[in-house]
């Protein structure tokens, strides 16, 4: 039996700056370091998801609702999809992009970057990393997180990062569905609402120990 820390969305954009910043955001980053530093002993594995949108359609507004349409961020190769400078990358072993044509909030939507990929966005948007991108999902060779855990026998895992009430939300409980223990450190994740009791509610009632 394995077991994996997921690190959500920890990126430029959803931290303090960026075009749809959390609250907190740039804390959480580097608590999750220094969570890891001390801790890392504890997981077979470390991996993390990351925004990547490239054309997510309506997705994107000019005048976003907050709830289905956001205003443009983490866009393929731009800083903004950047994970944030506080996010220590050393043990991370896999990185999983999401959204690339569509809203994505689970981490389990995500398809596997390839091992030579930079993980961070170096290049302008529309560039060499979202060509790359769609190229690799024609040809239809992607690994989802959920193929990637269970080939490295992960039953176990503990999800953190950003946000709260909406990708580590969706994420947790995907992993649920996946069949896997479930555990949120709260205290390592960000929130967009005010109040977290609803999202924290409806993990604990979908199966997920929020500790």
């Amino acid at each position: 039996m394995s077991r994996a820390l997921i690190i959500v969305d920890v990126q430029n954009d959803f931290c303090e700056g960026g075009s749809l910043a959390v609250p907190g955001g740039a804390a959480v980053a580097g608590a999750i370091s220094e969570y890891l530093d001390a801790h890392h002993g504890q997981f077979d594995h470390v991996v993390a998801t990351q925004d990547w949108h490239i054309d997510p359609g309506s997705h994107f507004s000019d005048t976003p609702d907050y709830k289905d349409s956001w205003p443009p961020h983490c866009v393929a190769g731009t800083r903004g999809a950047e994970l944030h400078p506080d996010l220590d990358t050393e043990y991370i072993q896999a990185y999983f992009r999401k959204g690339q044509f569509a809203a994505a909030y689970s981490g389990f939507e995500g398809l596997l970057a390839p091992e030579d990929a930079v993980p961070t966005g170096e290049r302008q948007a529309g560039g060499l990393a979202a060509a790359a991108d769609a190229e690799r999902l024609a040809e239809g060779d992607a690994i989802g997180l959920d193929d990637w855990l269970q080939s490295h026998d992960v039953e176990d895992v503990v999800v953190v990062g950003i946000a709260t009430d909406y990708c580590v939300k969706a994420t947790s409980l995907d992993a649920v569905q996946a069949g896997y223990g479930v555990t949120v450190i709260r205290s390592l994740t960000a929130g967009i609402a005010e109040d977290l009791e609803e999202a924290v509610a409806e993990m604990e009632l979908g199966g997920v120990d929020v500790a």
